[in-house]
C-alpha cells in the first residue's frame, strides 16, 4: 500500500468475519497469487493486489463496493452454520471454516475455468488457468495474473494452440464452447434470470459440462446456494452418512436434503476440510481423509458424452 491519503481504489476494509486465504484456496477459483504478504489476481479485468492482516483487509485498484460483492460480505455466516447445526460433522466443518465465503465470480469465467476441472485436482486447474491467462489474456498490470481471456479470443484459437497450455481433451470442449458464446448462441447472462433447474440444463448442454460442473458454476457464479456439486470428495463425504450404496444423483438430491437451504455453503465446508485433513468421518480418522482414503458405499463417477459428443464427467 502505498502511504498518503487512500483513493476510492485502494484503501482498508473491516472484515470481522472473512478469511481471505481460506476462501481463495478453497477450490473455488484458480488464479489468485501470493506476492508481497498478500494475493494479486483480477476481479474481471482488474488487476487487484489485498492484503489480510486479522479483521482488516488492505486492497488497491478496485472499489470497495465491487470487492466487497465479489467476496459476498452480505452472506450471513453465523446463519449459514446455525442451518446446520442439527448435523454435528457439517457444523463442526462449518466452525472450522469461519470466514470461508462462497465468491461471487463472473459468469464466463467460471464457466470456462470449470471445463478445465473433470479429473484435475485444484493444483492442475490452477496451472492450466494461469496458462491461459498468461497466453491470452491482456497484460494490464506488471507481476500480476493477467485477466480470463474472453470468450472471442479462444474462439479465435485451435484446438493445438490450447493443447499447449495443458489443457488436454479439455481443449477441444473450452474451444466450442467459446465459439457459443462469442456468437450469441449461449448468453452466460440470461442464466442469471433462470430458475435453477432450467439453468442447469443450459449449462449441461455445453461441451464439456456435466451435472457437477454445472452445480460448481451455478453455486460460485450464480449465487445458488442449496445446490451440491458432487465430485469424488463430496461423493464419499456423503456416502459415509448413509447406509446404502447411492449413485451422484442421490446424493446430490441427499445432501441438498441433509445439509438444508445453504446445502451449497456447507458442502464447501466440508470440502474444504477434507481436502486439509481436519474432517473426521465415521469409522475414518483426519489423517486417512487427507490420502483420500476409500469411504464406503459411493458409487463410481463416470464419463459420458453430453448431446454435442463431448466428453464430460456425469
Amino acid at each position: 500500500m502505498t502511504k498518503g491519503r487512500a483513493t476510492a481504489n485502494e484503501g482498508v476494509l473491516e472484515c470481522p468475519e472473512f478469511d481471505l486465504q481460506m476462501t481463495i484456496d478453497s477450490g473455488q477459483t484458480f488464479h489468485w497469487t501470493a506476492q508481497q504478504g498478500g494475493y494479486s489476481g483480477c476481479i474481471g479485468d482488474t488487476p487487484v493486489f489485498l492484503r489480510q492482516t486479522g479483521n482488516v483487509l488492505y486492497y488497491r485498484g478496485i472499489d470497495p463496493v465491487l470487492l466487497k460483492s465479489y467476496f459476498s460480505f452480505d452472506h450471513d455466516l453465523e446463519a449459514i452454520r446455525e442451518s446446520c447445526r442439527r448435523h454435528p460433522i457439517s457444523y463442526s466443518a462449518a466452525l472450522a471454516c469461519r470466514g470461508l465465503r462462497i465468491m461471487r465470480q463472473p459468469h464466463w469465467e467460471c464457466i470456462a475455468t470449470f471445463i478445465l476441472s473433470p479429473m484435475k485436482q485444484v493444483s492442475h486447474i490452477r496451472q492450466m488457468s494461469l496458462a491461459l491467462r498468461t497466453s491470452y489474456g491482456s497484460e494490464i498490470a506488471i507481476n500480476t495474473p493477467r485477466p480470463f481471456p474472453n470468450p472471442a479470443v479462444i474462439a479465435n484459437s485451435t484446438e493445438p494452440e490450447l493443447r499447449r497450455c495443458g489443457l488436454g481433451f479439455r481443449a477441444k470442449n473450452l474451444l466450442a464452447t467459446a465459439k457459443l458464446v462469442a456468437t450469441g448462441e449461449f448468453n452466460p447472462e440470461k442464466l442469471a434470470t433462470m430458475n435453477t433447474m432450467n439453468a442447469r440444463m443450459e449449462l449441461c448442454s455445453l461441451p464439456g459440462i456435466g451435472r457437477k460442473v454445472a452445480n460448481c458454476i451455478l453455486l460460485f457464479a450464480y449465487e445458488r446456494l442449496d445446490v451440491v456439486p458432487v465430485d469424488v470428495w463430496i461423493a464419499r463425504i456423503l456416502g459415509s452418512f448413509r447406509s446404502r450404496k447411492s449413485g451422484l444423483l442421490q446424493l446430490e438430491q441427499y445432501g441438498e436434503k441433509l445439509l438444508g437451504p445453504y446445502a451449497g455453503y456447507v458442502q464447501q465446508f466440508l470440502f474444504h476440510t477434507a481436502r486439509t485433513g481436519k474432517l473426521e468421518l465415521p469409522g475414518t480418522s483426519p489423517r486417512s481423509n487427507s490420502t483420500r482414503a476409500s469411504l464406503p458405499r459411493v458409487a463410481k463417477l463416470r464419463t459420458i458424452k453430453n448431446r454435442k459428443g463431448l466428453a464430460v464427467s456425469a
